[in-house]
């Protein structure tokens, strides 16, 4: 029987004083996936009282609902617009695509595709992948194909769009990405083995398959640098990651078996910090007015920091490479059957 992991009371460090210099972001339009709780809800809440109009991706539920009228309440004056959008069904990504394009005529600002799960069970999405690639990775590759228009409209407009994705320090759990997690074979990767240290040296299970993905983001990243730049866009690539946050997304592992309720709790007394200070690198990708295309942003003063203020950190060779971009970028086509000409 799982036990139900107590979360420790923690404090925002860094959070309060950060929101206090974002810039307004009136005129701006961002969609955000995954905002019903954890550094999504925290994004969204910050640039909604900064004045932008906040389109909501998440999976239609309850929690969604939920979500949605707790932002409305705390942001009354702000658009807030919930759009259903489930990342396990390329249809569904599709489908939502072709309504957040209509809700953005003169273009979509930032794309920040935050949205992930981590460390559960060895099953297959409705499309047959590993369901947490398509989650993280596999359906913000088609979400940012399928919008990309949207964000050129505003670069054309406005003179820059973004698109910022979530990494994770979990992009260290393996050496290089791996063919077999972009294909269909959801539930034939390496089983429900739920041993965190192990599978840094020995490739098998929940964890394998959790740092597959968030290289995955890292590579997609610099993948989408490389290709903007080439074709001098003001489209920037931003990628951060959030340490070790408290969220939901330790509950949800816990809950499936993938982490014991004690060592997460511990990990989280002596590393980890709130959601808001762990939503802050995202944030900054999303407002500051600094930040350059193919920046990372994460905390502390080293890339495996779990908490500190987010700086930056420039792209990491092992996957800002071409052997790992060229894998990233044809096996992600490949999955969701067509290609991405940028």
């Amino acid at each position: 029987m799982t036990l139900n992991y107590k979360k420790p009371d923690l404090k925002n460090e860094y959070y309060d004083d950060f929101v206090k210099n974002i810039p307004y972001l009136t005129g701006k339009t961002i969609a955000i996936t995954g905002t019903t709780s954890g550094t999504g809800y925290v994004a969204a809440d910050t640039v909604a009282s900064k004045g932008a109009r906040v389109i909501l991706l998440n999976r239609s539920s309850v929690r969604a609902n939920d979500s949605y009228n707790k932002l409305k309440k705390s942001n009354p004056e702000a658009e807030l617009i919930s759009v259903d959008c489930d990342l396990q069904s390329f249809d569904s990504v599709r489908k939502a695509t072709k309504e957040v394009a209509g809700l953005c005529k003169d273009g979509l600002d930032v794309l920040c595709n935050n949205a992930g799960v981590m460390a559960i069970r060895d099953i297959p999405t409705v499309d047959g992948f590993d369901v947490q690639m398509q989650t993280n990775h596999l359906s913000h590759f088609l979400l940012t194909k399928e919008l990309f228009s949207s964000l050129k409209n505003a670069e054309e407009i406005r003179g820059e769009s973004r698109i910022v994705n979530h990494s994770s320090i979990a992009r260290f759990g393996v050496k290089k990405l791996e063919s077999k997690y972009f294909e269909k074979r959801g539930g034939n990767l390496g089983g429900n083995g739920s041993n965190m240290l192990l599978s840094m040296f020995i490739p098998q299970g929940r964890w394998t398959r959790y740092a597959q993905t968030k290289l995955a983001n890292a590579a997609f990243t610099a993948s989408l640098h490389e290709k903007l730049s080439k074709i001098n866009s003001n489209i920037k690539a931003l990628v951060a990651h959030p340490g070790l946050a408290m969220t939901e997304l330790q509950s949800t592992t816990v809950k499936d078996g993938g982490i014991g309720p004690w060592m997460i709790s511990q990990m989280m007394k002596s590393k980890g910090q709130t959601m808001q200070d762990g939503a802050i690198g995202i944030i900054k990708c999303m407002t500051d007015v600094n930040v350059e295309s193919g920046e990372f942003y994460g905390p502390g003063s080293g890339k495996m920091d779990m908490k500190g203020l987010a700086v930056k950190f420039n792209l990491e060779g092992f996957y800002d490479n071409k052997e790992t971009k060229d894998l990233l970028w044809s096996k992600s086509c490949e999955a969701i059957g067509e290609e991405f000409d940028i």
